[in-house]
């Protein structure tokens, strides 16, 4: 392990990089801010003059920086994106005006951060987080859109303060370090918040927590239900917002019925920007119908070597399984079902499994790569004291899919999740391609 005076060599490529950067600090997860605020202070950082708007939640964040950075886009404005984790490559994590960052500006990022650190030893998730800061410093975007990768009071991106805050959802997640219950979780996830600024919360079950929290600092905190709201009219639905409406908009390109939730939130707080981000309703509806994001519910139609859907979402705790479940018993097709099944070891496995017990005719465990993967036996052993015929183990996602495949006849269904780690190789398999 390196220690906190050592710095790195000068590396040449990417993979290097972040090979080292995961040995650097001695644990993997280390929620602060502290570290990260020295060394952007070193560097001289101060925050964007832009708008900048972050992102937390338990499930549903990757949807509404998607739909965020879609719409502005389509009004015309340059966007800069923090998103984690990545499916393919790191890249996809840092990108401005939706072109990710090349290896060499990473690099360069790096390399200004790694000097600037001192003794302070960064998680790879700080030096991500310095890096995207340090890009968007230099590329000087119309607006930043941030992802908080846990929690949010202590998140690394955190050490921004936010001009609107955006809660997608609150459930248990990342126990260990955010609390047992909604109420301690949403108090974390409200860290985002700030005094005299607008806080929007996509959900109409909200924790006090968060509710006390908005007061108590003086946030203007608005909640999908109460200060915003939707409603499905056919083949269209109606956003109604605090300064006005907009009906008949065409459904959100991303699927499932959680999404008008997201796209309520998203266009509340982008009502709440609209004098510094002008948006008309024509890049509503263009963003709308344009949004892209893969692993959530992400289908995948093969002909060759036979006739089989895919469905690839990263659905990692119990909400999120839960809301597969509905998603798939809402699909019209009545197909047999084989589940492709990888989940880290930290996670809620039982509850996740519980929640899809019933959905799969066939489940095939896959083992994954890193310091928190459970082996796939020990996996697959979890899932049959829950109830589950497992048909096959294999000792990574690849040979789970092929796994897969051979028991599949044409027609059937093949919904691979669990994790980002999961669904990134399945993706880069249909895909043709070898992820990063």
């Amino acid at each position: 392990m390196a220690g906190p005076r050592e710095r790195s060599p000068r590396f040449r490529r990417l993979a290097d990089w972040l090979a080292w950067q995961e040995t650097l600090h001695p644990n993997a997860i280390d929620l602060g801010l502290e570290r990260l605020q020295c060394t952007l202070d070193r560097l001289g950082w101060q925050r964007p003059a832009c708008p900048v708007i972050t992102v937390a939640g338990t499930n549903g964040k990757g949807s509404c920086v998607a739909l965020t950075a879609r719409i502005l886009a389509e009004a015309g404005h340059r966007v800069g994106t923090f998103t984690s984790p990545h499916l393919l490559r790191y890249n996809e994590r840092i990108a401005v005006g939706g072109v990710e960052v090349s290896d060499e500006v990473l690099m360069t990022a790096f390399e200004r951060i790694d000097a600037a650190r001192g003794d302070d030893t960064l998680t790879f998730f700080e030096f991500n987080a310095a890096a995207a800061l340090l890009v968007f410093a230099d590329a000087q975007p119309d607006a930043i859109v941030l992802e908080v990768g846990m929690g949010g009071r202590l998140d690394a991106v955190n050490v921004v303060d936010a001009d609107v805050a955006l809660i997608t959802s609150i459930d248990l997640d990342h126990c260990e370090w955010l609390g047992r219950d909604r109420e301690t979780i949403g108090r974390e996830k409200a860290g985002i918040l700030r005094a005299g600024r607008p806080a929007i919360f996509g959900s109409r079950e909200m924790p006090a927590s968060i509710r006390e929290y908005a007061r108590q600092i003086g946030a203007d905190l608005l909640q999908l239900g109460r200060d915003f709201d939707w409603l499905r009219t056919g083949e269209h639905w109606t956003w109604r917002g605090r300064r006005g409406e907009q009906r008949d908009l065409p459904p959100p390109a991303l699927y499932g019925h959680t999404q008008y939730d997201n796209a309520a939130a998203v266009l509340g707080a982008l009502e709440a920007l609209q004098s510094r981000l002008p948006v008309a309703r024509a890049a509503i509806e263009r963003g709308l119908q344009t949004v892209t994001l893969p692993g959530r519910f992400q289908i995948i139609r093969w002909k060759l070597p036979q006739s089989l859907e895919w469905v690839l979402d990263v659905a990692h705790n119990p909400a999120a399984a839960r809301t597969l479940a509905a998603q798939l018993a809402a699909s019209d097709r009545k197909e047999h079902r084989i589940a492709v099944c990888g989940v880290l070891s930290d996670k809620d496995i039982e509850g996740i499994v519980s929640e899809l017990r019933n959905t799969f005719d066939v489940w095939v465990v896959v083992g994954l790569q890193g310091p928190r993967a459970l082996s796939p036996d020990a996996l697959a052993e979890r899932l049959r004291k829950v109830g589950v015929r497992v048909e096959a183990v294999a000792a990574d996602v690849i040979a789970g899919c092929l796994a897969a495949q051979a028991l599949a006849v044409p027609g059937d269904r093949i919904v691979v999740f669990g994790s980002f780690l999961t669904v990134g190789p399945a993706l880069a398999m249909l895909l043709g391609q070898a992820s990063a």
